[in-house]
């Protein structure tokens, strides 16, 4: 009596070409929302332990889920972190490495970055495979339309948003992209990268970085609508808001409640990115507002039934940026860990990550699963019962479901960085090794940092661990490729 069962229960595998049937899930595919906030630090969210910005809805997402603490990013900026997410790859490995600028800030410029290749396989194909709509709204950063990096191309059925990061420095911006078709939106071009003289400034010089449109309010109406038209589908969300990445821009009416709570003096440009009247509370106010678009899609989600078939994911590209007038050390971004943006020590790689899952993610957990961004590639691909082939990723899906004895694990994690100097990083276990101004000195030592005892990086245990440095440079060994771009081979 066995044989027809077994052959049962591999015709409904088949039939709703989900996942593995003893994994007792539900036999409609779940929803995935995956949002991605732009520079946001580690400790930028109330969960994380941030005290003076309000971050009401991702915290109760953390509350509702899953919080992970020891989550990283495949690389610490931009472009070749959304491609690593993509695309399951690590840096190693990844076509794109740097973020690799085509034209120029003007709408007339606008050629985007180095686009994903054709052929590339993507998070976007692997959920098209398994019955899903895709939708990617917000910013891009993998090539512009009219390339092979077009969404369209890389696995989404629909997408709105920023293609160019460069046009991303705007948050009011004279049009956005919807399927390769220009939308153009009720603002007048600004010149976000004009500084303004201290001695000379008025009250009135800082209006001309505001506009009438704001990109990101937009993006919220668009994924709204994608979930709207997909409620009675399975779909999948990309969500990359380009949130908070600078130029300080926000509504009046996020600002205005953090004015005077703040010791903050006038920012005008002096470090790039648009000048602005109150730096830290339209900072502030940035992350609020991405949290209120968080809370609303939340809400949406809830208001069509969606709530327990939908998986929402929360986390950012890398981590606080250190120029536009931000202050990483005054809101504590990063949690004591060192390094910002574009550097490999913790503070430009560890990432928040929050998993949301009524009903299969227990409420109110938490794992230090070393995990990175470029798992989510296999973790899709488990949850739909596919195969994931030539990925640098492992699923972290039974981590997710509390099935901590099924969790396949890393042996290291690895990281190379060709700008700011040429960096490498691994983590293995609680050790780190990093190697910085690898491009001016090939032969720059290993610094090797205990994790556990030492987050933030601060004594290095190089000297009396010669068996590690020999482990980490046997890694780099068989981890780096060559990139066909010249630029970024720097080992």
């Amino acid at each position: 009596m066995k044989k027809p069962v077994v052959f049962l229960g591999i015709l409904v595998q088949f039939i709703f070409g989900l996942m593995p049937v003893n994994n007792g899930f539900a036999q409609k595919k779940p929803n995935v929302i995956y949002i991605y906030a732009d520079d946001l630090g580690y400790a930028e969210i109330g969960a994380y332990g941030q005290q003076k910005i309000k971050t009401p809805n991702l915290d109760r997402l953390a509350k509702e889920g899953m919080k992970f603490t020891d989550h990283y990013t495949g690389t610490p900026v931009c472009a070749p972190a959304r491609a690593m997410l993509m695309t399951g790859k690590h840096a190693g490995h990844a076509d794109i490495r740097g973020n690799y600028e085509l034209g120029g800030f003007p709408d007339s410029e606008e050629r985007g970055q180095l686009p994903l290749k054709e052929g590339t396989f993507t998070v976007g194909h692997l959920m098209q495979q398994a019955g899903y709509k895709t939708g990617l709204v917000g910013k891009w950063g993998l090539g512009m339309n009219g390339t092979s990096g077009s969404p369209l191309k890389q696995g989404f059925d629909y997408y709105y948003g920023l293609l160019d990061q460069k046009q991303a420095h705007s948050f009011y911006p004279t049009h956005l992209w919807e399927n390769d078709q220009r939308d153009t939106l009720d603002n007048t071009f600004i010149n976000v990268h004009r500084a303004l003289d201290p001695k000379k400034a008025t009250a009135k010089d800082f209006d001309y970085y505001k506009g009438k449109v704001y990109a990101p309010e937009k993006m919220t109406e668009k994924a709204l609508s994608f979930i709207d038209q997909n409620k009675e589908n399975p779909f999948f969300l990309y969500l990359p808001y380009p949130l908070p990445h600078v130029s300080l821009q926000a509504p009046d009416e996020f600002v205005q409640p953090y004015i005077g709570k703040f010791e903050e003096q006038p920012y005008y440009g002096q470090q790039g990115y648009a000048p602005n009247r109150y730096p830290y509370s339209t900072y502030a106010a940035m992350v609020t507002f991405l949290d209120t678009q968080v809370g609303i899609i939340m809400e949406k989600i809830k208001a069509l039934g969606l709530d327990e078939n939908t998986i929402i994911m929360f986390s950012s590209d890398n981590g606080t940026t250190f120029n536009g007038g931000v202050n990483a050390t005054y809101f504590n971004s990063v949690d004591g860990l060192r390094g910002l943006k574009t550097e490999v020590y913790e503070g430009g790689i560890r990432e928040p990550f929050i998993a949301r899952w009524p009903g299969k993610i227990k409420a109110g957990s938490r794992s230090n699963l070393i995990s990175a961004q470029f798992d989510l590639l296999a973790t899709m691909g488990e949850l739909t019962g596919q195969k994931v082939e030539n990925t640098d990723g492992i699923s972290f899906l039974p981590t997710l479901l509390g099935k901590a004895k099924q969790q396949g694990k890393h042996k290291y994690l690895y990281w190379e960085f060709p700008e700011n100097g040429g960096q490498v990083a691994i983590r293995m276990g609680d050790w780190k090794g990093v190697r910085t101004n690898v491009r001016k000195d090939r032969d720059s030592p290993w610094q090797i940092y205990h994790l556990k005892t030492d987050r933030s990086e601060t004594k290095d245990l190089a000297a009396s661990h010669p068996d590690l440095v020999a482990q980490f440079q046997a890694i780099v060994k068989k981890e780096h490729q060559d990139s066909p771009v010249k630029d970024w081979n720097f080992l």
